[in-house]
């Protein structure tokens, strides 16, 4: 199997692979795994796909992925996990530093060089068989050490990021009120401040999807 194999059978549904990784025991994978491909998206292409292909059901982003990626697994000879599978929860952050270069930006999320911040990973693709043209991690920095102004930390307008991390509660507070709708409707603000990765935005309804359903897991 070539990852390029990989990269084109997740193409048609917006879908990227995002780099890979060889499992240790701490992972929790089978144990006769010798390689792990991230599947992820970014920017509005994944959003695309979906909207197409869109359910009226629960929980129909999560649904939609399994829908793809498991027969895809079986086609490709691979298991298939989620970031949305448990408890007990996969590492998919950690596993995604290991894949390629995403580091934690100072709000928290995993910034890549050219995505910024639209970006997200749906699963991994978990194979026995060792795979060609695996890409090598690129060593690159991140784009948040070369970023002075840090847009991020002074955008949120309820001053949800700070030293002690993440306000949760204030920022769902804010986003149920009506002078939360510019977050709701466009995404978050401070998010969308990142200057990193411009032309990959979610679209409107994508940024709204995914904050009405940060909202109701709240």
């Amino acid at each position: 199997m070539h990852y390029e194999t990989i990269a084109a059978a997740l193409a048609p549904h917006g879908l990227l692979a995002r780099g890979g990784f060889v499992p240790q025991v701490e992972d929790g994978l089978p144990e006769d795994s010798t390689c792990a491909v991230m599947v992820g998206n970014a920017g509005p292409a994944k959003w695309q796909a979906f909207a197409q292909a869109r359910r009226d059901e629960p929980d129909a982003m999560n649904r939609w992925t399994r829908r793809v990626l498991d027969p895809l697994a079986s086609e490709l000879g691979a298991q298939v996990v989620y970031p949305f599978d448990g408890p007990p929860w996969f590492p998919f952050q950690r596993w995604a530093q290991r894949a390629e270069p995403v580091f934690p930006s100072p709000i928290g999320m995993l910034i890549h060089p050219e995505h910024g911040l639209w970006h997200a990973y749906r699963g991994v693709l978990v194979f026995r068989e060792s795979l060609e043209g695996l890409p090598e991690r690129s060593d690159v920095a991140s784009p948040c050490e070369s970023c002075a102004d840090k847009p991020c930390l002074r955008t949120c307008p309820v001053d949800a990021f700070g030293p002690e991390g993440y306000d949760v509660p204030a920022c769902a507070d804010h986003l149920r009120r009506a002078e939360g709708a510019d977050c709701l409707e466009l995404g978050c603000r401070a998010r969308r401040a990142c200057p990193v990765g411009r032309d990959m935005t979610y679209l409107p309804e994508q940024a709204e999807f995914h904050m009405q359903a940060f909202l109701g897991s709240r």
